[in-house]
């Protein structure tokens, strides 16, 4: 029998070293081997799969399938070191595919935002949410990649946010527009009046000094948008934070269209500002935006036209 423990190890630095960071898949696969022990159960079979991943029993067909699809990953590996490892079938547990239409922002629906921030509790909270919700939609950037900023990755004189090794361990620089920096600079100024000697080094910092908490950004966010006003378009269009990159995306390119520039060429390089892997996978940022479409529309009816 293959050691889970060592073998959990190995499987996580293979994956690791092609760009993966799987912080979530660590804790749920450790808490797994701890069930398999539990059981006294001497390898890894679909029933002791499916028996942890449908935990708890009233939790959603979407989250027993996420669980299983980790332990798969899983077993795939160590069914290649130890072959009575049983691989769990991928139409076991299914999930059912339910993706979110983005919510498209508009300038009124940001301002709003922006303008709901007062009614947070302390001066820098206030301040701090000012800045980060416009940053998020003047650059595309991913929450995440904004909370791990460095105030050192700020550079004034080049006119560069650097975010360093985001999603598939990529880096890249942000040209800023001088009314974004200057943004920055009064925040800074004001941040360092109100906590003068913060603990962490980001950029963004809460009102104990230390780097802002990915969930309490998503929980402030959520009351910034009901206290904006801001109402669900349908089922499956909500206004989500990461909302504010779709509409980044989107808007990059209407404008291009609006421009009569060449929006082909421009696509790989907003894929870039954006730091995906591929420009192919910027795609679905574009696929729900009506005015984007109808736009794309008539740039193809003008191509195709024959002159009479």
């Amino acid at each position: 029998m293959t050691r889970l423990g060592p073998a959990l190890a190995d499987y996580l630095s293979m994956r690791r070293a092609l760009g993966y960071k799987l912080q979530r898949t660590e804790k749920l696969l450790a808490d797994f081997i701890r069930y398999v022990e539990a059981a006294a159960v001497d390898r890894i079979t679909i029933d002791i799969a499916v028996a942890w991943a449908t935990l708890p029993a009233g939790a959603g067909r979407n989250w027993w399938s996420g669980r299983l699809t980790v332990v798969r990953g899983f077993a795939r590996f160590l069914h290649t070191l130890d072959a009575s490892t049983e691989v769990p079938p991928a139409d076991i547990l299914p999930a059912r595919q339910r993706r979110a239409v983005p919510y498209l922002y508009s300038n009124v629906d940001i301002q709003a935002l922006v303008a709901a921030a007062e009614s947070l509790d302390s001066p820098l909270r206030r301040l701090t949410y000012r800045t980060l919700i416009p940053l998020l939609a003047v650059t595309g950037m991913r929450i995440g990649e904004a909370i791990r900023l460095d105030r050192n990755d700020l550079d004034f004189e080049a006119g560069v946010l650097t975010v360093w090794f985001s999603k598939f361990g990529k880096s890249r620089e942000l040209p800023l527009h001088d009314t974004t920096l200057e943004a920055l600079r009064f925040y800074l100024r004001r941040r360092d009046r109100l906590c003068p000697r913060p603990s962490a080094p980001s950029l963004f910092i809460s009102t104990a000094g230390t780097r802002l908490l990915y969930c309490n950004v998503q929980w402030t966010f959520g009351r910034l948008v009901t206290q904006a006003g801001l109402q669900p378009r349908s089922a499956n269009s909500r206004p989500r934070l990461h909302d504010l990159r779709h509409t980044f995306a989107v808007s990059t390119l209407v404008d291009a269209y609006r421009a009569d520039v060449n929006v082909g060429a421009r696509l790989p390089l907003l894929s870039t500002y954006l730091g995906h892997v591929h420009p192919g996978h910027t795609y679905w940022y574009l696929s729900a935006a009506p005015e984007l479409l109808a736009l794309a529309g008539r740039r193809l009816e003008q191509h195709l036209e024959v002159p009479s």
